[in-house]
């Protein structure tokens, strides 16, 4: 299988004087297809920027898939991934970077796509005195050679990829790199290849934010990728900023193991208690991400599991928008009030009924709301309890029939006598006699 054609080369980043994006090819004009399979190998570029390659240990920690399944062909009916990184690859030098040229000028003879780590910084700026900020590689130049950005290599690379995929909050947002008073003028993938970008099969850039992102969600997307490529699926759904919208559609709130103390309007004091934590800075409620319901790593862990606040490290206005961290956020004050306030009378409701609950039907009835238990004395129930149960019972079986036997006999004590069978009735048509 071959590439698709090569397209023309993107202006560079000294000719535009700025880190003005270079254009973007034109939207696909037919809908997104597969390639015409099956594919039997899909090269994975891996390229950095502003990053501190958390991104990359995170998608070596995946399980589900591991990165050890996806390039050994494990999955099965998926393509080999030949990955091409510049940490884990065996090669160096030219023999490593030959790969990326090839890709760039459309003569590798398979499908790839391009993986970012790290923001894209504003290159023109190092050049101003010489430097460069992130590169990978050599350049030939008029007058010998220069290190190659890794934005550039991006520029040259994106037109005849299958997919860009940026990977962490830095390459999908900006993230700390592009916080505001940088010195670097650092932007997102999507920013840097703009609105127009399409690859080579008409996909946007697609985006797998977190600092450090759950290694899972990225193997899990590009499993579905490759998919799609092999045309043994369709296309995964992704949401208006590009993040696959079945592991980003919920906020962390929704999934999180203390979501229940927030209902009952309890929270944490310190760091270190049980408790719900938007009061000591957590921003869950309102950040999409899926870390506590997944876990950082094997399927365990996660900030709010772990302890920890969430600072909202996988949206688009991190940090800015999230500082000062481990403050309460300016909206709990109201939520959390309302919370408190509903939650004082659920609390309270609750506990009636889990006490009401935690007793065997045969205490209530023979031990009268003794517990025969040598570990400690349990209240017996109080009249509060036997008109909340009494009423609770009521809406309870209201229109359904009450456990135990309808004539009222004990099965334990009333054996019931024989009751012959009824003599059957000579036809259907004359019904019992």
């Amino acid at each position: 299988m071959t590439a698709a054609p090569p397209a023309e080369a993107p202006p560079r980043q000294e000719e535009l004087g700025s880190n003005v994006p270079p254009e973007s090819p034109e939207p696909a004009p037919v809908p997104v297809r597969p390639l015409r399979g099956p594919v039997k190998v899909v090269h994975a570029f891996w390229l950095a920027g502003m990053s501190c390659d958390g991104c990359s240990i995170a998608a070596t920690g995946a399980t589900n898939p591991s990165v050890e399944d996806l390039l050994t062909g494990g999955v099965s009916g998926l393509p080999t991934v030949v990955l091409h990184h510049p940490v884990l690859s065996v090669e160096n030098g030219e023999e490593f970077i030959k790969p990326f040229q090839m890709a760039s000028d459309g003569e590798l003879d398979a499908p790839y796509v391009v993986i970012y780590e790290g923001s894209i910084a504003d290159e023109s700026l190092a050049a101003q005195t010489g430097g460069y900020w992130s590169a990978m590689g050599d350049q030939a130049i008029e007058d010998g050679e220069r290190p190659f950005p890794t934005a550039e290599r991006l520029a040259a690379m994106a037109p005849n990829a299958a997919a860009v995929i940026a990977i962490g909050t830095c390459a999908t947002w900006g993230g700390i790199p592009s916080s505001i008073g940088n010195p670097t003028g650092a932007m997102s993938i999507m920013d840097f290849l703009g609105a127009d970008y399409r690859s080579a099969l008409g996909l946007p850039v697609i985006n797998i934010p977190g600092c450090a992102p759950v290694g899972d969600n990225f193997t899990e997307t590009v499993a579905t990728i490759l998919m799609f490529l092999q045309g043994m699926g369709p296309l995964p759904e992704f949401d208006e900023l590009g993040r696959p919208a079945w592991l980003f559609g919920e906020t962390v709130h929704r999934g999180c193991t203390r979501a229940g103390y927030y209902e009952e309007g309890i929270f944490a004091e310190n760091y270190g208690d049980k408790e719900c934590l938007v009061e000591v800075g957590c921003w869950g409620p309102v950040v999409n991400c899926n870390i506590v319901s997944r876990g950082a790593q094997s399927h365990m862990g996660g900030c709010m599991a772990a302890g920890g606040v969430c600072i909202g490290c996988t949206m688009p206005g991190f940090p800015d928008k999230f500082s000062p961290f481990y403050k309460a956020p300016p909206g709990s004050s109201i939520s959390s009030t309302a919370s408190k306030s509903v939650g004082f009378g659920i609390r309270r409701l609750r506990s009636l009924s889990n006490r009401a609950l935690s007793r065997e039907p045969r205490w209530d009835r023979v031990y009268d709301g003794e517990v025969p238990s040598g570990w400690g004395k349990i209240q017996k129930p109080d009249v509060v309890d036997d008109v909340v149960h009494f009423f609770y019972e009521k809406i309870q079986f209201n229109g359904s029939r009450r456990p135990g036997r309808s004539d009222g006999r004990n099965w334990a004590t009333d054996v019931p006598e024989h009751v012959p069978r009824p003599e059957a009735p000579a036809s259907r048509a004359e019904g019992p006699k």
